[in-house]
């Protein structure tokens, strides 16, 4: 049975910021852990402005006890919701690709997924496929379109679907268990959280700068 924050009221449920992952963990606990992550894995436009990094880290955080609290959420719960939201999300999101993603990438009117989308297709081209696939998990907006690209650019299914198994565990895993250990080793690791995440958010965009780099050069070269 997966252990969830008491939600108290109906309508504090109902004012979750789904933004905000302090918020999604203190009302749905674990299972806020896998919605959100299944989201944010594949559902292009929902998912898109969902926390992926900023959820699992802190959850990591919230699995460590200290000597005045005990811990205010259960370690295996958060890595089994997190492994199942990850890779749930990507398949579903490699689908949704195969079957009319491109159009669906192509109407959208957000600059960000368009920009996101291309940066999706320049990692699958300069990687390859499997390296791209879990190089592009750890990149925050880029993973929520990566998917659905795949499905749209053709990449065949199996190879999808191992490589994107191999990058949600490592991704979701790594994450949750950063934060535990963290929580675990540092007294009042509470007061730092905030730059500890801004740290890993700017940590997961360097895989983009040999990217970002060759984009820069190509168009100074036009």
């Amino acid at each position: 049975m997966i252990a969830v924050e008491p939600m108290g009221t109906l309508d504090a449920a109902l004012a979750v910021n789904p933004m905000d992952g302090a918020s999604v963990l203190a009302t749905f606990g674990a299972l806020g852990v896998l919605v959100v992550i299944f989201a944010e894995s594949g559902l292009l436009v929902v998912g898109f402005f969902l926390p992926g990094d900023t959820l699992l880290f802190p959850a990591g955080v919230l699995c460590a006890g200290t000597a005045e609290q005990a811990p205010r959420l259960v370690l295996w719960q958060v890595l089994l919701c997190a492994a199942v939201g990850a890779v749930a999300g990507g398949q579903v999101g490699f689908l949704l690709g195969r079957h009319g993603g491109r159009a669906l990438l192509a109407r959208t009117e957000r600059r960000r997924v368009r920009e996101a989308a291309a940066r999706a297709e320049k990692l699958l081209a300069r990687y390859g496929y499997g390296k791209a696939l879990v190089i592009g998990r750890f990149v925050p907006m880029v993973r929520t379109v990566l998917h659905p690209a795949a499905g749209a650019l053709g990449v065949p299914t199996r190879t999808f679907t191992v490589w994107q198994i191999v990058g949600g565990l490592l991704w979701s895993q790594s994450l949750v268990l950063a934060g535990y250990l963290l929580g675990a080793s540092v007294p009042d690791i509470d007061d730092y959280l905030l730059p500890l995440v801004a740290l890993v958010v700017l940590v997961s965009l360097l895989p983009l700068l040999p990217v970002l780099t060759e984009s820069r050069r190509a168009r100074r070269d036009r």
